[in-house]
């Protein structure tokens, strides 16, 4: 009986903490949109533009693959929003599902490409000498081809697939990461509490796995938030030039690459792309700055 009371009690336990946790994070969220309107608002659209772009199978009114002859090119009107293109499909349909696209290959890429970025960095900064004097070395070599050009070679010599474009995309923000994360580490590593940790004999996988990574998580994290920004617009030009993801499969980049393929201009064809794709970048940036400013204690103060 002592230990099914016990078991009992340890279940609802479980059960009180799992329900107070989305009530915690709602306060925590509730105390940052108080202190950060402007990047609360900001991070709300994101959140509606993810969500958009989650559920396009329900949320668009028609099947952007599927062509319709009897309205090409159609202006916007209540039938269609965002008007049709040069087959007759529509344009809402494809902006949305091109969304979709173009978040899954820039969050892919950024957390591939910050990933590995970030664990070279750290080990970088806490071996130091000769290691980190050639790892730094390397990377000024990566950073000085534009990130731009660095995917289009890849690409190009690859071939246009969405996993070719989301290793092309990976491949520049390496450099990124790295840097950012060894700054970080070679301060953590001076630290009492991994001196500490080295001086009891504490392996060097476990100091930086249990001591060191923790304290890069803040970085990371705004490091991914910034950067989902650039890897959309690296997506949104390699699309626009032909070497994204092949149609008919609709991302913002190629929409745009289509409409302007064309002799005749059509607006609704050019606008509406270019709209989400500088709200979707604006939005991530100013909302990145927002958690910047609050995971970085020396700035909480400032306004």
């Amino acid at each position: 009986m002592p230990m099914e009371s016990t078991l009992k009690t340890t279940g609802s336990d479980a059960l009180k903490y799992m329900g107070a946790q989305p009530l915690r994070y709602a306060k925590q969220f509730r105390s940052f949109a108080r202190k950060r309107r402007f990047a609360a608002f900001w991070l709300v659209v994101v959140g509606i533009l993810v969500f958009i772009s989650i559920a396009a199978p329900i949320v668009a009114p028609d099947d952007p693959n599927v062509p319709d002859f009897k309205k090409v090119t159609q202006g916007p009107d209540s039938s269609n929003f965002f008007g049709t293109d040069f087959l007759g499909r529509d344009v809402l349909s494809r902006v949305i599902y091109g969304g979709r696209s173009s978040l899954v290959i820039a969050v892919t890429s950024i957390i591939l490409g910050i990933g590995l970025g970030s664990l070279w960095g750290m080990v970088s900064g806490y071996m130091g000498g000769k290691t980190d004097l050639i790892s730094q070395r390397l990377l000024e070599i990566l950073m000085a081809i534009p990130g731009l050009i660095l995917a289009m070679m890849l690409a190009f010599i690859l071939g246009a697939s969405t996993t070719t474009l989301i290793m092309a995309i990976a491949f520049t923000r390496i450099a990124f990461g790295a840097r950012v994360i060894r700054s970080v580490t070679l301060s953590v590593r001076e630290t009492a509490y991994v001196e500490a940790a080295r001086s009891i004999g504490a392996p060097t996988w476990r100091v930086m796995v249990f001591h060191v990574a923790p304290q890069t998580f803040a970085p990371f994290l705004v490091l991914f938030t910034t950067n989902v920004g650039i890897a959309i617009l690296i997506e949104s030009a390699l699309g626009f030039i032909g070497l994204g993801i092949a149609p008919p499969t609709a991302t913002w980049g190629n929409m745009l690459g289509e409409a302007a393929s064309h002799l005749e201009p059509f607006w609704w064809l050019v606008f509406f792309p270019g709209l989400l794709i500088t709200v979707t970048v604006l939005s991530i940036n100013l909302a990145a700055d927002g958690l910047q400013d609050a995971l970085d204690p020396r700035g909480r103060g400032r306004i």
